[in-house]
């Protein structure tokens, strides 16, 4: 799919796919530039799994970013421009 800007020029949406939880920081660039709730933060467990918001504090390690809703991605990249860790899957149209 391509689109184009306001001014004309062609523009593919490169929609984010996935988050690598064993590479992701949490540091939360990508969470601040999305305006649209697509990421979330979410707690990871001694053994790298993403764990219910319901998990008691004491059995996550570590926190990272997590897919939210992917449906509310528009592809613009933000995210990934602002990864230090690149740890973010994109996709085409």
């Amino acid at each position: 799919m391509s689109a184009t800007t306001r001014d004309g020029r062609s523009w593919s949406p490169s929609y984010l796919d996935a988050i690598d939880p064993a590479v992701c920081i949490g540091c939360g660039r990508c969470y601040k530039v999305c305006g649209r709730g697509v990421m979330t933060l979410r707690g990871v467990n001694d053994e790298g799994e993403i764990v219910d918001d319901e998990e008691d504090e004491d059995d996550i390690d570590r926190r990272v970013m997590a897919m939210e809703d992917a449906g509310a991605c528009v592809g613009c990249g933000a995210c990934a421009r602002v990864c230090p860790t690149n740890c973010q899957t994109h996709i085409a149209a």
